[in-house]
């Protein structure tokens, strides 16, 4: 199944968020303490030929970071603007504040690669009979020029069975590529407890129709079912065992007389 979205369709253009920021004069731990200290983030452009090294609050990266969407970033640097994507970002283990934040500067003429986030939209099949919807790629690496990258990856589910999944090779999308591998299962419906319970029961039902069905067949043609024939093949072996027990009893008076 080959799921072919279009960009301009169901999937909406990335949007750009500012920040202002500040060139840092001085690089180094302490200076990124004493920056992490006042509130700001240390960060870094990687530029086409030069990194540029800079600070701005924490507060700027809100919208940045608290969103299910991706962004172009405009970043203005003491005047000086730089359009960029968000690369990499680094968290403290325990208070989660943004301990430093890696951009990449992006061109008109030279296509990017970027992390773009998943929506799933439409009720699966799958999901009505019985089964569990599981997105196993929040984001999906996308290459393609600044103007043509959308804001998330939409894929519609509805026709999803269970034990069905999408991989990125069923999925293509206007102007962009997709980077992941191809056999990369981005979402699947899994079969649940209950469709799974309900799948036992049929089988158990089947099975006892089954049953009942040859016990009447074997009445409709005189023989008698199984459990029955079973009873009679023991009942005749304890009358063998009886008969042999009384033979030996008859040899050995035999053999008493023969002795005297």
């Amino acid at each position: 199944m080959v799921v072919t979205l279009s960009s301009t369709i169901t999937n909406e253009q990335m949007k750009t968020i500012e920040i202002k920021g500040s060139l840092r004069k001085e690089l180094g731990k302490k200076s990124s303490k004493k920056t992490r200290d006042e509130g700001c983030v240390p960060c870094v452009i990687y530029g086409k030929e030069n990194n540029i090294h800079f600070h701005a609050h924490e507060n700027s990266f809100k919208n940045l970071v608290y969103t299910h969407e991706a962004h172009l970033v405009k970043l203005d640097l003491d005047g000086q603007v730089y359009n960029v994507v968000l690369h990499e970002m680094q968290f403290h283990p325990v208070t989660d504040k943004i301990l430093h934040a890696d951009f990449v500067q992006i061109f008109e003429n030279k296509p990017v690669i970027i992390d773009v986030p998943v929506t799933v939209t439409g009720e699966a099949v799958g999901v009505k009979t019985g089964g569990k919807l599981i997105v196993k790629k929040r984001h999906l690496k996308v290459k393609g020029f600044a103007n043509d990258l959308p804001e998330n990856l939409v894929i519609d589910v509805t026709d999803l069975k269970i034990a069905h999944s999408i991989k990125v090779s069923d999925l293509a999308y206007n102007k962009i590529e997709l980077l992941d591998p191809k056999i990369t299962t981005v979402v699947t419906v899994a079969t649940s407890r209950v469709a799974l319970k309900t799948e036992e029961e049929e089988a158990a039902e089947a099975a006892a129709a089954a049953a009942a069905e040859a016990g009447e067949g074997a009445e409709a043609t005189g023989e008698a079912p199984a459990e029955e024939k079973g009873k009679e093949k023991g009942k005749e072996k304890e009358k063998d065992k009886d008969r042999d027990k009384a033979w030996d009893k008859d040899r050995d008076k035999t053999w008493d007389k023969e002795k005297k």
